[in-house]
């Protein structure tokens, strides 16, 4: 297990990240996710420590605090002493039935950062992230409430989740001139089948040393090697019942075409080609994996001892490069005798 400095800060975490959206179950989307309760969890947990996995990931909204409450306990019950383990949350989505029981102000935050501070029996979190862009409050109030976090000791770290590149920025922007606790990384939806964030997120991360988190790197089960264009996967699977994030299938089929040779001649799993392919990406930080069971994850692990070389790289990347799209030609185009004065050999 190999560890990544998280953004511009000293913290390590583990390239791989435990997420626990199967914790809990309850209503609604979360069943179908998964609905794994305390002792299925603790193996889990313990599982990932054993392997090298200092990193959990979760959020206060993920089968409604359940989520959290078990991770939580799950620690203490495996006695995990607290500088041992880097815990993740997040808060934006609705939380109460109120008005303002959701989103980005300073009374949510505040309010969200006590309860899963409570769930999660922990004097800290590490990293608190907000969960999406809210349109109803202004960036400056969002940045002022996780600083005051930051100040009085109850958060680390803040980091980010599915915004815009433009955004991200702006907020970076205001941080720095405010002199406020900065995002220091970008949780994000990323996969060898959906790599639109190469086109803005990924410069912008590069140009601002923010890490990359990335979520569903198997697109919700979609690169696990039991779909393709023959097979539509076990009944009763996750994407039978919830098919998300959306993905162009004939692009993932695709890509699952071309991984599949190289995943049989490595004699290891199509997942575990998906998951080498974004650990050999320069721009991630750790990749988010979720398992309902104790071989989905340990196969998942597995994917750390996966090399891929540049030509299996190349191949990956004929399958699944995105298609032009401007500026981006236009920057290929105009700045290719610049870049070749800057590598000395114009």
């Amino acid at each position: 297990m190999r560890y990544h400095a998280l953004g511009r800060t000293g913290l390590f975490v583990s390239e791989l990240c435990l997420g626990t959206m199967t914790f809990g179950g309850g209503g609604g989307i979360w069943s179908q996710i998964g609905d794994l309760q305390q002792a299925d969890a603790d193996r889990l947990v313990g599982q990932a420590l054993d392997a090298g996995i200092n990193f959990i990931d979760t959020a206060d909204v993920y089968s409604g605090g359940l989520s959290e409450e078990i991770t939580g306990q799950a620690l203490k019950n495996l006695q995990v002493p607290r500088d041992q383990v880097v815990v993740a949350t997040k808060v934006f989505g609705e939380t109460g039935s109120g008005p303002n029981a959701r989103g980005l102000t300073r009374s949510h935050i505040l309010d969200g950062v006590k309860a899963s501070l409570k769930r999660l029996q922990l004097d800290h979190i590490d990293l608190y992230q907000v969960h999406g862009f809210d349109p109803a409050t202004p960036i400056e109030e969002t940045l002022r409430a996780l600083d005051q976090l930051v100040r009085h000791g109850h958060v680390r770290y803040v980091g980010v989740s599915n915004w815009a590149a433009w955004q991200i920025v702006k907020a970076l922007g205001m941080s720095e001139r405010l002199g406020l606790a900065r995002f220091e990384s970008l949780q994000a939806y990323y996969t060898v089948a959906g790599r639109d964030l190469e086109r803005e997120l990924v410069p912008m991360l590069q140009s601002e040393g923010v890490g990359l988190m990335v979520w569903s790197p198997l697109a919700g089960g979609l690169l696990s090697g039991k779909y393709g264009r023959a097979q539509q996967g076990e009944a009763g699977s996750r994407r039978a019942s919830f098919d998300f994030p959306p993905v162009d299938k004939e692009r993932a089929w695709d890509c699952v075409d071309a991984m599949r040779p190289i995943a049989d001649a490595k004699g290891v799993s199509v997942a575990q080609i998906a998951l080498a392919w974004l650990l050999h990406q320069p721009q991630v930080t750790s990749v988010i994996v979720g398992a309902k069971r104790p071989d989905q994850l340990a196969d998942n692990i597995g994917a750390t001892k996966v090399t891929l070389s540049a030509d299996e790289l190349a191949q990956i990347d004929a399958a699944s490069r995105l298609p032009a799209e401007y500026p981006g030609w236009m920057f290929e185009r105009q700045g290719e005798h610049r870049r070749k004065q800057l590598s000395g050999t114009a």
